[in-house]
């Protein structure tokens, strides 16, 4: 029974999490048309680059991803200077460093190198929110001793 109830918590901790992400992700994309509508920047989702390999009808498909994910989101802000950002949400109370994969890691270094402003987002609860510069977050174990933030140590951003 016990283990019952162990996989039932973690299959309702699971939908909980798709649900606030896919919300953080809303939020988000909420506030790209915003910066759009206003003339400020030109931001988009990322497309998951992925293979279709049998229809399930109505517009729905079984598929597999052909390569690692991308940062989530790319664009240009006003003036001419590129955007790319990763979206991390979590209902914990540290944020780590290794929620980024290796492929992420890889293109915000690439953009960053190129001068492009490069962050991620991270959502703790869907209460605090922060914008952490990808240099800070990559970085995080020189800065705060240790490969995950909580939210106190990232108030500045």
């Amino acid at each position: 029974m016990k283990e019952a109830t162990k996989h039932y918590k973690a299959v309702m901790q699971g939908k909980r999490s798709k649900v606030a992400g896919e919300f953080w992700e809303s939020l988000i994309e909420k506030s790209c048309r915003y910066y759009s509508d206003r003339g400020i920047a030109e931001i988009s989702k990322t497309p998951e680059p992925m293979r279709p390999i049998q229809p399930l009808g109505k517009g729905k498909f079984i598929a597999y991803y052909t390569k690692m994910a991308q940062p989530d989101y790319k664009g240009t802000l006003k003036g001419g200077r590129a955007i790319v950002f990763e979206a991390k949400h979590t209902d914990k109370d540290r944020m780590l460093q290794s929620v980024i994969s290796s492929e992420q890691e890889k293109q915000l270094n690439k953009h960053t190198e190129l001068g492009a402003a490069c962050y991620v987002l991270v959502s703790f609860d869907l209460k605090r929110y922060f914008k952490i510069p990808w240099d800070i977050f990559r970085n995080m174990k020189e800065h705060y001793g240790r490969k995950y933030i909580k939210p106190d140590d990232v108030t500045a951003y």
